[in-house]
């Protein structure tokens, strides 16, 4: 299964995300970390994924070669994490077919009413619980 983390600004949230991905599925999984900047693009490397690439362009082309997309939802927002996302990479990550798996964290003006309001670390774990139990498949890409 191939997984693409997206961040931003600093990577924390991918960071997290990556570190418990490698936590529960080990190197059964191909994880991508793909940066709107540098650092954090560095940082998702440093804690565990198989490959990075920063910008724009790597965004783009690689969201529709993996079967989940994992990030807070801004990364479907245009022009949020102060402007780092742009429109471009907003539609490559809503159009993709990869399973979109998204924490409701955001700095923009967004709520998401239904939502529950938990800590971070208890949301990355529910992400990663639906990967587990079955929801979230292999596709050939």
């Amino acid at each position: 299964m191939k997984i693409a983390v997206v961040d931003g600004q600093g990577g924390g949230i991918g960071s997290a995300i990556i570190k418990k991905l490698r936590k529960a599925f080990g190197e059964g999984i191909e994880i991508y970390a793909l940066g709107t900047n540098s650092i954090a693009t560095s940082r998702m490397m440093k804690a565990g994924a198989n490959r990075g690439a920063t910008g724009e362009g790597a965004i783009i082309h690689t969201s529709s070669k993996v079967d989940v997309i994992m990030g807070s939802i801004s990364i479907l927002v245009a022009h949020s994490m102060l402007g780092e996302l742009t429109p471009k990479m907003a539609e490559a990550v809503s159009i993709s077919p990869a399973k979109k798996l998204l924490i409701p964290l955001t700095q923009e003006n967004v709520e998401v009413i239904g939502v529950s309001d938990q800590p971070l670390p208890h949301l990355i774990d529910e992400m990663i619980e639906r990967i587990k139990i079955g929801e979230v498949k292999h596709k050939d890409v």
